[in-house]
């Protein structure tokens, strides 16, 4: 198995997801990976404000 940079791994899956399914599909994970993304980032930055009743 040859190591492929992860640039040129990306490059070729987009070409493949635009060549196979056209760019609705995969504008469609952009915007969930997207969406989670801040919404894990925004859970973590918000659970240090999270008051202790000790």
């Amino acid at each position: 198995m040859e190591h492929h940079p992860a640039a040129a791994w990306l490059t070729q899956a987009a070409a493949s997801a635009v060549q196979h399914h056209g760019a609705g599909n995969l504008l469609r994970i952009v915007l969930i990976v997207m969406i989670l993304g801040c919404a894990l980032t925004a859970w973590f930055l918000l659970r240090g404000y999270k008051k202790k009743d000790d």
